[in-house]
């Protein structure tokens, strides 16, 4: 489970960093940044705090409104970047995060002092010094509410693209390649939201 040491291993402002969206076929990629101003959160946020992928979708969405809870008593900020479709195909994945990353840390209210990056892949000319922390969605609280602020969102920008583009199922898939979504793609073709450089899109490009 998560908690305070590798916040605590650096001086002043401290964000955690993480990405949702990296694999699907379909729409943005997101990260969110997350700085903690105070070690007295909510309890019950806290104890439940963990890597979003262990959590379930429920649970996903009722951290995320006490973390926005938090942040509007003071306790936190967080700061949330999108990369589209568009500049994923025109720059790779992997560079289409980092500049999701970079818009995240851009948009807190203050530049951190330090972030911790989960994964092992580290950014070059960041706003701030940054660090990786390989699954530190489960071992720092400020990587893990990023996590779960970055899913949560992209979680609801999907359901928005599914009533603009029904019958892929993205209010389920979240744009993964899964049957109904491959059905769709039979039935009505690629969207505009779809990532023309991810082989399954790019080789019905081709057909």
């Amino acid at each position: 489970m998560p908690d305070w040491k590798e916040e605590a291993k650096y001086q002043g402002l401290i964000a955690g960093i993480d990405e949702a969206g990296r694999g699907p076929w379909v729409g943005p990629v997101v990260a969110a940044a997350v700085t903690f101003h105070t070690h007295n959160i909510n309890p019950i946020l806290l104890n439940a705090l963990n890597d979003s992928k262990k959590l379930s979708a429920k649970k996903r969405e009722e951290l995320y409104e006490l973390l926005k809870q938090e942040a509007q008593n003071g306790k936190l900020n967080y700061g949330i970047g999108e990369a589209s479709a568009q500049e994923i195909d025109d720059m790779n994945i992997l560079q289409a995060t980092f500049l999701a990353m970079r818009r995240a840390v851009e948009e807190l209210p203050q530049i951190p002092d330090m972030a911790i990056i989960d994964g092992n892949r580290q950014p070059k000319k960041f706003p701030c010094p940054s660090i990786t922390l390989i699954k530190g969605d489960a071992t720092s609280y400020s990587v893990a509410a990023a996590s779960i602020i970055a899913k949560v969102y992209r979680d609801r920008l999907m359901t928005e693209l599914a009533r603009q583009y029904p019958g892929y199922g993205f209010e389920k898939n979240a744009g993964y390649g899964t049957k109904s979504h491959i059905e769709g793609l039979q039935k009505f073709g690629i969207t505009p939201e779809h990532r023309k450089s991810y082989r399954p899109i790019a080789e019905m490009l081709k057909a």
